[in-house]
């Protein structure tokens, strides 16, 4: 059966809430969540960007059950995969069995600010691929010296370790991405219902996990949660590959100036008819998904929780149980 976490945006909200959310998600029975690594917002009206990796040491200190993971992280340009590794590691050793590190790599909007040139997209599935192995290097626990075409490493060893390091989960949103995910990765994250970027992960032999990332906005009313999702999430209308290049929140307000309430609702789903919500998950089921995580655009996720658990995921679990007795 097709399994439901939630999202929480850094680029939305501040650090306590963010915490306070993660609590919410655990007290409604979600087993599963994801959390974003931003420098900067898409856009200034979402208003922050928290150090993820602090947000993510407070939430293993709240929380006993819920596994959470980056959404993703870039190990390349912004931070040296070596420290990446250490910090995944930690996490890890302060939730057993319970913290992924999701990897992609990366957009402009974040990696520019060190001031380092920003590669075209097939060096930085190059840089993404080096960075993961010699984070993997550095989780046995020996000393590591490395010298690849991107990263050195001199003499370094990670000495917190978890009892297992945790599983690497690739984002990919073209074909490239998703076969290194697939070859190299211990699962695909990808951001829509699409059934070319499973079936090329899958081909590389791969069986792990496959997860979507859904956007809504379940609001008071429909009207409201468009208005809502258009001030907060206008790049949800964007389209190409433009996006990775755009390097600060202003410019993608010149970029969205023109994105229009429909084109909201046609990518984020602002209805509050379950079936509309059913609907949306079982695409990603039939697209050969097996998580997918649900993320709600403000900061109170109570009234969307309740919702989930009331008459989505009812409807969802017992319309896979009707299919599989046909």
């Amino acid at each position: 059966m097709l399994e439901i976490g939630v999202s929480l945006s850094s680029e939305e909200h501040p650090p306590r809430t963010l915490i306070e959310q993660a609590e919410a998600v655990e007290r409604a029975g979600f087993r599963y969540a994801g959390i974003s690594d931003h420098f900067h917002p898409w856009v200034d009206a979402q208003g922050h960007s928290p150090f993820v990796w602090s947000v993510i040491g407070a939430i293993a200190a709240v929380t006993e059950k819920l596994e959470i993971g980056t959404m993703v992280t870039c190990p390349m340009i912004r931070t040296h995969p070596a420290i990446i590794a250490q910090a995944a590691a930690t996490s890890a050793a302060m939730m057993p069995g319970r913290f992924f590190l999701g990897v992609g790599s990366g957009e402009a909007l974040n990696e520019h600010i060190v001031g380092e040139r920003w590669p075209r997209a097939a060096i930085r599935l190059e840089m993404l691929e080096e960075s993961m192995e010699l984070i993997r290097r550095l989780w046995t626990g020996e000393t590591v010296s490395y010298d690849g075409a991107y990263y050195t490493l001199d003499t370094a060893r990670i000495y917190t370790m978890p009892d297992q390091p945790p599983p690497i989960y690739v984002a990919a949103g073209g074909g490239e991405s998703a076969e290194l995910a697939g070859r190299a990765g211990d699962g695909l994250v990808t951001t829509s219902a699409d059934e070319e970027l499973v079936r090329t992960f899958s081909d590389a032999g791969n069986k792990g996990p496959r997860i979507g990332q859904m956007a809504i906005s379940f609001q008071g009313t429909e009207q409201e949660g468009i208005d809502l999702a258009l001030r907060k999430w206008p790049t949800s209308g964007l389209s190409g590959a433009f996006k990775f290049e755009l390097p600060m929140p202003k410019h993608f307000e010149e970029a969205t100036a023109n994105v229009t309430a429909e084109q909201i609702s046609e990518s984020i789903i602002c209805s509050r008819d379950p079936r509309k919500h059913i609907d949306a998950l079982r695409k990603y089921e039939d697209a050969g998904y097996t998580r997918v995580y649900v993320r709600q655009t403000g900061a109170d996720l109570s009234p969307f929780l309740d919702f989930y658990n009331r008459e989505v995921l009812p409807a969802l679990a017992g319309q896979r149980e009707q299919s599989v007795v046909r």
